[in-house]
């Protein structure tokens, strides 16, 4: 599979700190019921593209903690 994310979609992920893709998809699940109407949209998207992928493509993606430069 071939998962394009958008900006958005980078950017929300890499909000969040992760070790892999199962940790990231609970964080972020935990996180939906406090998010607005169009936070809720974006995150529902980015999960589905998260869940759909592979632990190996996961590992592949260049996304970095929104801290780090």
């Amino acid at each position: 599979m071939n998962t394009r994310f958008t900006v958005e979609e980078t950017n929300l992920i890499s909000i969040y700190i992760y070790e892999d893709r199962a940790s990231l998809i609970e964080e972020m699940s935990d996180a939906l019921p406090y998010m607005d109407e169009d936070m809720r949209d974006l995150a529902d998207r980015t999960l589905e593209k998260l869940r759909a992928m592979t632990d190996e493509e996961f590992a592949e993606l260049d996304v970095y903690a929104a801290d780090e430069e």
